[in-house]
């Protein structure tokens, strides 16, 4: 079969593989091979690594504590300003009851609303000029002066007493 490189077909042509294999292109693997597990001799470690090896866990915890105290610290800011918004809403809303309070009472000194529940709830009327009655008060001092001398006698202890009678008071 003679290959040309022009194709008169719309499908391409196959290509064969090649089945010629040379003995340079071919590599061996190797072998697996199953290897018994040896127990493992212990490594001796020098003073300096052990030394660096616990340095080391000693900055990782020191870290770790420093970590855990910060996070600890962001709790409890964050409890408090928990509280701090809290305290804060509670404020507003009594405030805001004091200030309809204030309305209220305000409402409750006007003159005419007075007027309005006295005629309603107690049965009250206004005065005519029949029911003014004018009452006569002469103008005398109704305060008496103290026509009796009051004495105030001190409790006196024994030593003053004695004292005093030595002094022939």
């Amino acid at each position: 079969m003679a290959k040309t490189r022009y194709e008169y077909t719309t499908s391409p042509r196959k290509i064969e593989p090649d089945y010629r294999t040379s003995k340079k292109t071919k590599k061996h693997k190797p072998k697996l091979r199953v290897v018994e597990d040896l127990p493992r001799e212990e490594v001796k470690l020098s003073k300096a690594q052990k030394e660096k090896h616990r340095k080391l866990t000693l900055v990782v915890a020191g870290i770790f504590l420093i970590l855990l105290a910060i996070s600890y610290r962001n709790s409890q800011i964050n409890e408090k300003f928990n509280n701090v918004q809290q305290l804060k809403t509670e404020l507003s809303s009594i405030e805001k009851e004091n200030e309809q309070l204030k309305v209220n009472i305000e409402n409750g000194l006007n003159y005419n609303n007075i007027e309005k529940m006295a005629k309603e709830k107690l049965g009250m009327q206004k005065l005519t000029s029949k029911q003014t009655v004018y009452v006569n008060l002469p103008k005398k001092d109704y305060i008496e002066p103290a026509s009796e001398e009051v004495i105030v006698e001190e409790n006196k202890n024994w030593f003053e007493q004695i004292l005093e009678i030595i002094k022939g008071k």
